[in-house]
């Protein structure tokens, strides 16, 4: 979690997000931002798209593409400001929050994420999308009854909303309804049957049920979508060590590896 500034050491928005210049006559500068980013230069155009932030502050097209650029530069701050700021000029459309309140999540501070997702939530009360960042930032600081209800919100709207079913089910698992996980982890796989760590999630839970065929299928999916899913190799492995022994052995069973919650695009 960065530390917070003290109320009167923080820098406004402007002087964070704006590069003072100076020119002898205007300059496209967000034209020069778009150009530099179709080259893959991000580092200039970002440094281009803060010089039109110094010409007009409330740019909405430049605010939009300096949040992404600094995403993808790693100035996450940056990114943060920009989506504020873009928040606040137009109070009627949630998106800029539900970007800022992703990219909080991803960064771990869960307590702000919870705050703008309640306010992206009040602004599109029908956008299922607000409900699972908020889903997901309750999920990540541990509330789980909050996240569950969030996710259930988000599945009400869109009931193909495969993502949100996944963190659904995700969260069941944490909260041990398996049966739960299990109804709607498979809606997921159905839904996103290329995705890995949907199909071990289900996996997690048809064992948790007993039910050893399904989850040895639900795994070796898994694997062979990403041989490289350490979580999914883990289990099938130890599901096929559960096979060979003795049901009464004395020795302890290794827990299951559920997959982390993956950052939305």
């Amino acid at each position: 979690h960065v530390p917070q500034l003290a109320q009167g050491a923080r820098p406004a928005p402007e002087d964070v997000l704006a590069l003072t210049h100076e020119h002898g006559r205007r300059v496209d500068h967000l034209g020069r931002a778009r150009s530099l980013r179709e080259l893959g230069d991000v580092s200039g155009a970002l440094t281009e798209v803060r010089r039109a932030l110094h010409d007009d502050p409330a740019d909405t097209d430049a605010l939009t593409l300096a949040a992404r650029l600094a995403r993808l530069h790693g100035q996450s701050d940056v990114a943060l400001l920009a989506y504020a700021r873009l928040g606040s000029l137009v109070p009627e459309d949630a998106g800029a929050l539900i970007q800022q309140a992703r990219l909080l999540v991803s960064l771990g501070r869960h307590g702000e994420a919870v705050r703008v997702g309640e306010e992206a939530v009040l602004r599109a009360p029908e956008d299922a999308e607000a409900y699972q960042v908020l889903g997901r930032a309750h999920l990540v600081g541990g509330e789980l009854a909050s996240a569950i209800l969030r996710f259930q919100q988000a599945v009400h709207l869109d009931p193909e909303h495969g993502y949100a079913l996944n963190n659904l089910g995700f969260a069941y698992l944490r909260a041990a309804e398996n049966a739960k996980a299990a109804e709607v982890l498979t809606q997921a796989a159905e839904l996103l049957p290329n995705v890995a760590y949907v199909h071990n999630n289900l996996g997690v839970a048809w064992e948790r049920l007993g039910r050893k065929e399904e989850a040895r299928a639900a795994y070796a999916t898994a694997t062979r979508l990403s041989p490289r899913y350490v979580q999914a190799r883990v289990n099938a492995d130890r599901l096929s060590r559960v096979a060979q022994v003795d049901l009464d052995s004395p020795e302890p069973r290794a827990r299951e590896a559920l997959s982390p919650m993956p950052e939305m695009p």
